[in-house]
């Protein structure tokens, strides 16, 4: 009996570890795509940092309940010293959804999420 209950602890907790990575996957693949989409738009409609706090808060808006846990900031930076912004900088720091504690998740690898991206602001001549 006691080889049992301990057979479907153990079953439980791998059945946790596998819903924790498959969560914690689907958590840092949206995290990435809603932080490039907001940079991708402030470097395509040439915002100013009014602008870019908006996307930035429509960003985590758009995430759901996962964004009350996500922070995102986007800069504006400047490459080549020339005093015009090149570049639109994110930055996402998110805690994904647990459904193991967090002393384990954290040493699988499934703790904070962080993403970073860099969107090249395209200019004519």
């Amino acid at each position: 009996m006691i080889s049992t209950a301990a057979g479907f602890l153990v079953f439980v907790m791998f059945l946790m570890l596998a819903t924790q990575v498959l969560y914690g996957l689907y958590a840092r693949s949206t995290v990435r795509a809603t932080l490039n989409d907001a940079a991708s738009r402030a470097a395509n409609g040439g915002a100013g940092d009014d602008e870019l706090d908006r996307l930035a808060d429509e960003a985590e808006r758009s995430l759901g309940r996962m964004g009350d846990r996500t922070t995102i900031t986007l800069r504006l930076v400047d490459d080549d010293g020339d005093a015009t912004p090149d570049v639109v900088e994110g930055v996402a720091v998110a805690d994904p959804p647990r459904f193991v504690p967090a002393s384990l998740g954290g040493a699988a690898g499934l703790g904070e999420i962080t993403a970073s991206v860099r969107v090249r602001i395209e200019r004519f001549r």
